[in-house]
This record gives C-alpha cells, sequence and structure tokens, in this order.
C-alpha cells in the first residue's frame, strides 16, 4: 500500500487513481436515491467496478481532487472498514484492500486498492460494465467489452526471464526432475542428458535462454527470490480449523523440484490414519491421502497466476487442510464444471513439464483424483465454495463422514477387474444419492448403470421416482446392530417407532423393517426390536405370522424422549442414556 507522500504524486489517467475530498464522508456506496444516471454511478462500486475493468487502481478519500492534492481527511465509512470490504465483495465479487493512512496533523485518509479484473472477465454496476472516461464514469463501448470476453491468458510460464542464464539454475532439482521424467516416461536415456539438453528437450530453455517456468522448477533459491517470490509456498499448522494464530510456520522457496517431497513429508508428520476392519475388509484411512493432497498442492503451483503477488497458503489442522492459491480458476472452468472441463492451463509450459515428470495428472484428471479418493474414504466432498475470480481455495476434510461408506465403495472395486471399477462420476453419483442428492442433476446413463449392477434401488412411481443405495450399503454395521453413519441405538429409534405406533396403534415386524428400509438392515430392525420387548417397551403378541407390537408398559421414558424431541424439531436431542440425535436420525 502507498504511502500518502506517494499518492498525492500521483495523476489521475496515468497511474489509476480517484481523488475524493469526502471530509464529510459523503460518497455514496451504491449510488442511494439518485435517479440521474451519471451520479449515481460515481458512487463506490462504480467506481471499483471501472477500475477493475481497467486493470485495478485506487479510490482515495480525504484529499483533494485538484492539484497539488491537498490532505483535508476524512470520516467516510470511520469505523466501518471491514464491513465495507465485506459489502463490496458481497455485492461485486472484488477483493479490494482498504486502508487507513494518518498525515502528521492526524488527518485520516482512506485508500480502496482495487484490483485488475481476471483476463476474459467483465465487472458490471447496475448490469452495465463501466470504465472511465475523463471525470465521469460511462459504458464501455462494444469493441472493448468484445475485445475483453474474447481474451486468451498469455502463457507466463512460456516467456524468458530476462537476465537469468543456465548458470542460475539449481544442478540438484534439475537432477530431481531428470529422473521423475525417467521414471514417468520409462525413459532411461535421459538421465545420461547433460542439464542443457534435459531442458531443452522440455523447451524450458528456448534458444539458450532461460523460461520463467525453468526458474520456478529448477532454479537456484536466490534466483527464485529475486525474480519470483511470489513463488514460495507457506504451510501453517493449527491445532484447531478455527483458530486465528497459527501453531507454526514453514516456508519452501526453493526450486520446487527440490521442495515438492519436502512438503510433503511436512504435512505427513502430523498425519494419522484411521483403521478400518469390517469382516475380509481390513484398511487404513489416512487423515491426509498422500495423492489427494500432493495432486492439490502440484495443482495450485500449476495453475495459479504468478502475476499476482501473492504465496500459496496451505492451513493444515487436525481436522482439516485448506489451500488458497492466488488467481481464479483457468479460462473456461466454474465451480459448476469443475470435474466435468477440460481447462486451458494458464501456465501451460509449466503444466505441460509437471505432467510430463508425473508431478500432475493429465489436464482434466486431477481434480477427478482428489474428488474420487476423498469421496470413496467416506469423507466430505472437496470445498472449492470459497473460490473466486481472485483465488481458488480448496478445503480437504481429514474426517470420515461415513464409514459404511468407505466399506462400501471399498467391496465394490474389490470385487471389479481395473477394467470395470467405478469412476470418478459414479462414485460422485452414489455420494449424491446417499445423502439425498438435493439440488443435484442425476446423469440417466450413471443410474442406469449403477441399477444394472445392483449398487442402487429405485423407490417410488413415476413423478414420485427417487433412488436409495442398495443393501449390501447399510449391511456394514457392528456386532451391536448401531448403523454405522447415524449411530442409532435401541432410544433412538423407538422414537420412530413409538410415533407410528401412536398412529397405528399395533404394528408386524414387517412394518418396522419397511419403517427403516432405507437406514437399517432387517437384522439390525429385528435386533432393536427385540432389545425393545426385553425392556418392556414394547409388547409382544400373538405367535408366528400373527405376531403384533403394541407400546409396553415400560413407555414413559419413550414418550419423555418424544415430547422433547418434538419441542425442539427434531433438530437436535441429548439425552444421558441415548446420546445424540441429529436432524439426520430422525429422517
Amino acid at each position: 500500500m502507498k504511502t500518502i507522500q506517494e499518492l498525492i504524486h500521483l495523476k489521475e489517467s496515468e497511474d489509476k487513481v480517484e481523488f475524493k475530498q469526502a471530509k464529510g464522508g459523503n460518497i455514496s456506496y451504491n449510488g442511494g436515491v439518485k435517479t440521474d444516471i451519471s451520479k449515481r454511478r460515481r458512487c463506490i462500486l462504480g467506481y471499483v467496478t471501472a477500475f477493475a475493468n481497467e486493470g485495478g487502481g485506487y479510490l482515495v478519500f480525504g484529499i483533494k481532487e485538484s492539484h497539488p492534492h491537498e490532505v483535508v481527511g476524512t470520516v467516510q465509512n470511520l469505523g466501518k472498514i471491514g464491513e465495507l470490504e465485506s459489502n463490496i465483495y458481497r455485492d461485486t465479487g472484488i477483493r479490494v484492500n482498504i486502508s487507513e493512512l494518518y498525515d502528521e496533523k492526524e488527518n485520516r485518509v482512506l485508500v480502496i486498492q482495487i484490483p485488475s479484473r481476471p483476463i476474459g472477465k467483465v465487472y458490471k454496476f447496475e448490469d452495465v460494465p463501466l470504465m472511465r472516461v475523463g471525470e465521469e464514469l460511462k459504458p464501455m463501448s462494444d469493441a472493448q467489452y468484445l475485445k475483453i470476453i474474447q481474451e486468451q491468458e498469455p502463457d507466463f510460464s512460456q516467456k524468458i526471464c530476462e537476465g537469468v542464464s543456465i548458470d542460475d539454475l539449481d544442478i540438484d532439482a534439475i537432477k530431481n526432475l531428470q529422473r521423475a521424467y525417467s521414471k514417468k516416461q520409462n525413459n532411461k536415456h535421459f538421465l545420461t542428458l547433460s542439464p542443457e539438453q534435459a531442458l531443452n528437450d522440455l523447451d524450458l530453455l528456448i534458444d539458450g535462454k532461460v523460461t520463467n517456468a525453468a526458474v520456478i522448477l529448477v532454479g537456484k533459491k536466490s534466483i527464485i527470490n529475486e525474480n519470483f517470490p511470489q513463488s514460495v509456498i507457506k504451510l501453517e499448522y493449527r491445532k484447531n480449523e478455527s483458530q486465528i494464530t497459527f501453531d507454526n510456520r514453514y516456508e519452501f522457496d526453493g526450486p520446487y523440484f527440490a521442495q515438492v517431497d519436502k512438503l510433503w513429508k511436512t504435512i505427513n508428520l502430523r498425519n494419522g490414519s484411521f483403521p478400518i476392519q469390517e469382516g475380509l475388509y481390513v484398511f487404513d484411512i489416512p487423515y491426509f491421502n498422500q495423492e489427494v493432497i500432493r495432486e492439490a498442492i502440484n495443482n495450485a503451483v500449476a495453475h495459479r497466476n504468478y502475476r499476482l503477488n501473492s504465496e500459496i497458503i496451505i492451513k493444515q489442522s487436525q481436522s482439516a487442510l485448506e489451500i488458497v492459491s492466488p488467481g481464479g480458476f483457468p479460462l473456461g472452468v466454474s465451480l459448476e464444471n469443475l470435474i466435468s472441463v477440460s481447462s486451458t492451463p494458464r501456465n501451460r509450459l509449466l503444466t505441460d513439464v509437471l505432467q510430463k515428470t508425473g508431478i500432475v495428472e493429465r489436464s482434466g484428471q486431477g481434480v477427478d483424483k482428489i474428488f474420487y479418493q476423498t469421496l470413496k474414504e467416506g469423507k466430505s466432498a472437496p470445498d472449492y465454495s470459497k473460490s473466486d475470480d481472485f483465488q481458488v481455495a480448496l478445503i480437504l476434510s481429514a474426517t470420515i463422514e461415513d464409514k459404511a461408506f468407505a466399506l462400501f465403495i471399498e467391496s465394490i472395486q474389490a470385487d471389479l477387474p481395473d477394467n470395470e471399477k467405478l469412476s470418478v462420476q459414479e462414485v460422485i453419483h452414489l455420494n449424491q444419492i446417499r445423502n439425498g442428492y438435493q439440488g443435484f442433476k442425476l446423469d440417466k446413463k450413471i443410474i442406469k448403470m449403477l441399477l444394472s449392477r445392483n449398487l442402487i434401488e429405485q423407490r417410488g412411481k413415476t413423478s414420485g421416482t427417487y433412488y436409495v443405495l442398495s443393501k449390501s450399503y447399510y449391511e456394514f454395521v457392528d456386532e451391536k446392530g448401531k448403523y454405522s453413519k447415524t449411530d442409532w441405538d435401541k432410544d433412538q429409534a423407538f422414537l420412530i417407532i413409538l410415533q407410528h405406533l401412536k398412529k397405528f396403534g399395533t404394528a408386524k415386524m414387517k412394518d418396522f423393517i419397511d419403517l427403516f428400509q432405507d437406514r437399517l438392515t432387517r437384522r439390525q430392525v429385528r435386533t432393536i426390536v427385540e432389545k425393545l420387548v426385553e425392556s418392556k417397551e414394547l409388547n409382544q403378541e400373538g405367535s408366528g405370522k400373527g405376531t403384533y407390537y403394541t407400546i409396553g408398559e415400560n413407555f414413559k421414558k419413550g414418550m419423555e424422549l418424544l415430547n422433547k424431541a418434538l419441542k425442539i424439531g427434531f433438530e437436535q436431542m441429548k439425552d444421558d442414556d441415548s446420546g445424540e440425535m441429529t436432524k439426520n436420525d430422525q429422517k
């Protein structure tokens, strides 16, 4: 951020700055009640939009517009800087940086630093793309608008890094690169090449000149810090995910081919695993899967925007790992098509070298692997929801959300030959069906395949058709009859049974099995009912096919539980004997 002295020497057009005296803090946030269009646009949101469209700039309050730009101070948004930042991001999607500066007379100056728009992106104020024309904010011309949306991102990594020679590259890092390429391509001859020839073959040298990709991947630490200090990767560890300050911090600022293994080893120091054992299935699920973490970090290195001065930040805790990389998704990629689209690499040469050396998957497959490995371990889906035009944020959970689902997928894959194993889209569909697939459009071809393999079952008719996982999913339970997903016990199940009996008076075993058909197996239901009869919370009458059940004499506890659950709307219930009931339990 610039100082006041630096700001007052800037020229509005050349240096992209707008001065506003605003001594009384009277600049509207969004145009307010003004009806004149030209005046309405000259508000905070209007200037932020226009500056972003024109490559970024500064909106300065508390300094006179006319030369010599006298500092007069302002109360604009006094005490509400955080709120202003949040509101601008909410309404535009633009991440501004706001700061307060003071001169020797304690005059307050408010500065909004606005970043440049991403390649191919146009921002709008009230559905109009704005640009600055003299003192006015005007609609962008059709020619300029068309030029922007047709932009292609130039390959930063392929550009020559001026002033750098092959002597500025790290020999050990180059050897690591050669070993990785030789192994991935099964090409032992590549190990015998001179460093210069190896780099030439991978286009990291062009006519003897060093590319930006070469510096980032195999450059000496001093050269990287001099040319691309933003390429450092910072790893922060916190015991708790919500903790603000970190307990430990590590920086990886050398050539990437010398850092990639060190980075994973540092993360793995605090890694662990969940032992899973169920019948024939015995395996461990790591808190953080090596393939997933390495792919996610390597993707961040390959696809980040190196023109931005921000670093890649990795935040690790006991329950989650978050990776934030500068720059939004590459062209053509969004949250909606993240898995299905093959993107245009932002750094094509760098990405190409990482693919050829086996560091990252081929374009479009890296995210597939991240989703596939995460979901098959019974964890929640990778979360990209914090991503926007200026950063890609990925949150990976270390917690197993559903042990039964992990066992279910493991059992399926174990029985299938390699060429028939479940694809990432099939695993995603199974996961969505497990969660009720609200807001998720199912693919008819995938559903047909899952039905043919008996991995899902169709319920309902015509417009009421829906799908549930096959019965084999519900068989992965422990000896006590607890369902591994929701850990229902006898008292929790009794709440559902009690509601049924209060409505119908009596029920047969088949009624109870139907009642829990999407949640519990027949064996589980029978075990629970037998326990309820034994504790006299249910009465069993009749015999054979004529056996039926009614509310037992010892039903007071169940009624108390039911009334309590109804009172709080089935959102959450804790009871000394029955444990915890969640919304999913009641479903």
